[in-house]
């Protein structure tokens, strides 16, 4: 079995290259991937039968990886591997994705390559699921239904939710994708990394830029990553904003 290794820290790379080499059957391909976009260019031309996937890395993530993966027609088994602290062990039970925890030990990994399989979305739906259904804290994604299946948006990439009658919308830092959550919901479930300006909108804390009040008398809030459009601030609340603003 081929195994390729996605992973952005070279230690782990190195690491998981030496475990698996030792165990019969199994053979390490090379060169590995530091990026979801490697990876994917090199599934594309090394055909790995399994793949060692890191969740947490920059660019696309594996867990978005894995998406793009669910839309081929025959991808890869895939092992995901995370930090105890990157993701809620409850997740990958609920899901039946197959999993190691980093620093990974040799019988685990053994075991995992054994069970891998291809992942699908119902397993990825599972991953990212609210909080409310998984009982396991805040979702470290977003999932949405588009025309290119299921994509998956990091937390730290969303800069706003606004909703707009039955649907709320989500802006992230390549785009747009409409949500059929309310967003009470997401506000409960994420109120510490995002903040209401007004009754249809939610934004995240840290892309706040500044506040300002039109010649009108209304307030406009600045965001990074808009490119200089800015929202509405409601008067009811200002106040909640610029003291959160104060504390930035």
């Amino acid at each position: 079995m081929n195994v390729l290794i996605v992973d952005d820290e070279p230690l782990a790379r190195e690491r998981l290259s030496r475990m698996v080499s030792e165990l019969e059957g199994y053979s390490v391909l090379e060169p590995s991937a530091t990026n979801g976009e490697e990876a994917l260019a090199l599934i594309d031309s090394l055909k790995p039968d399994i793949v060692l996937l890191d969740i947490r890395m920059p660019g696309l993530d594996g867990l978005q990886v894995a998406a793009r993966l669910c839309e081929r027609e025959a991808p890869p088994a895939v092992v995901f591997c995370a930090a105890p602290d990157e993701f809620a062990l409850e997740a990958f039970d609920v899901s039946e994705v197959g999993h190691l925890l980093k620093p990974v030990r040799s019988e685990h990994l053994l075991e995992a390559l054994k069970k891998a399989d291809r992942p699908n979305r119902v397993q990825l739906a599972a991953l990212t699921r609210p909080a409310a259904e998984s009982g396991s804290g805040p979702r470290s994604h977003i999932s949405a239904r588009t025309r290119k299946g299921i994509e998956l948006i990091p937390l730290d990439q969303v800069v706003y939710f606004i909703a707009d009658h039955k649907y709320v919308t989500l802006r992230h830092e390549s785009g747009e994708v409409l949500l059929d959550e309310p967003l009470k919901a997401l506000e409960d479930e994420f109120g510490e990394r995002f903040v209401r300006i007004h009754r249809n909108a939610l934004v995240a804390r840290e892309r706040i830029e500044r506040l300002q009040r039109t010649p009108l008398g209304h307030f406009q809030l600045f965001l990074k990553g808009l490119n200089g459009d800015a929202l509405i601030v409601s008067r009811r609340h200002v106040a909640g904003v610029r003291k959160m603003m104060q504390q930035l």
